[in-house]
């Protein structure tokens, strides 16, 4: 188990992260969510030990991180962090002995992810004349390398397309059923809700929102109804309960105070034509995000 417990860390007069705790348990995959500058990358810092604590418990299965331990961590960084200059073969090779691995059993598990990630051709190839989604997969390749117990990363998705966003999620569940400690960091709100079961959300260091995904969502009272069929937008925005309502693709979506205004919409709807889908669903993990952090933003003003 990881254990972050009452951390802050000072930059000068500067807290950069403000009493923060949370705990992950084995092959769980946690989200640390917060706009740029709430205190993640410092967080991050502060668990592998390249950053000290102001104040605070940060522990490994109970052990405080330090070298002694490293060697079961991986960290996959949101810069470029790699040696252009080397092939791909020395640059994991170099990172995989610096986590205490032999040689031979390096190249063996880089020939599986190589060939997991549709890039055995660039093992002799330098790290420079690899496209940028390429060297996002060796860097992510040095980071599992060792098969951590404890794995962060940090924006991992940032500047792939589709298809390699999806080998990147796939190799994360794979790391996951390995029994891997998942430390995830995006922007995509729409990951992360595929990902985590707890998370934590950053403002200004400090958490303004935390626990499990499902009743973080479930006590979030407002709804969203999405409809298909002949419905009169400005009569569903006149209803008792509704926010907003607006077309979206070929739906038209409904936004709600909460569940039991459903009623009051669904008496409208009944009575139009066409009617195909009436779907009452939880609020988005984005809607969420924008709320909690822009209400922080407001309340300083």
């Amino acid at each position: 188990m990881l254990s972050v417990e009452n951390v802050t860390k000072y930059y000068g007069d500067f807290k950069a992260v403000d009493n923060l705790s949370f705990k992950i348990d084995k092959g769980e995959i946690f989200g640390l969510l917060g706009v740029n500058g709430a205190g993640k990358t410092t967080t991050f810092r502060m668990i592998i030990g390249l950053l000290n604590k102001s104040s605070g418990k940060i522990t490994l299965d109970g052990k405080k991180i330090d070298y002694s331990v490293t060697d079961k961590i991986g960290f996959l960084t949101e810069e470029r962090s790699l040696l252009t200059k080397l092939t791909v073969k020395e640059q994991v090779i170099y990172y995989g002995i610096l986590k205490g691995m032999k040689e031979e059993d390096i190249l063996k598990k880089l020939d599986e992810w190589l060939k997991f990630f549709n890039i055995a051709e660039y093992k002799e190839r330098k790290i420079k004349e690899l496209s940028k989604g390429n060297q996002q997969k060796i860097q992510f390749i040095t980071a599992i390398i060792n098969d951590p117990e404890l794995l962060i990363l940090d924006e991992p998705f940032s500047g792939l397309d589709p298809i390699n966003a999806q080998l990147f999620m796939d190799a994360i569940k794979m790391c996951q059923k390995k029994g891997s400690m998942i430390i995830f960091s995006s922007h995509r709100m729409e990951q992360v809700e595929q990902f985590c079961e707890n998370l934590v959300v950053l403002v200004n260091g400090k958490s303004v929102l935390q626990g499990n995904l499902k009743e973080i969502k479930k006590d979030y009272r407002k709804k969203n109804i999405s409809i298909i069929g002949d419905v009169d937008i400005l009569k569903l925005k006149s209803i008792e309960g509704v926010i907003d309502a607006f077309e979206e693709a070929n739906e038209v979506i409904v936004k709600i105070k909460s569940e039991e205004y459903s009623k009051n919409v669904f008496d409208y709807v009944k009575k139009c034509k066409n009617i195909i889908k009436y779907e009452v669903e939880e609020p988005t993990l984005n809607e969420i995000f924008i709320e909690k952090v822009g209400a922080v933003y407001e309340n300083k003003d």
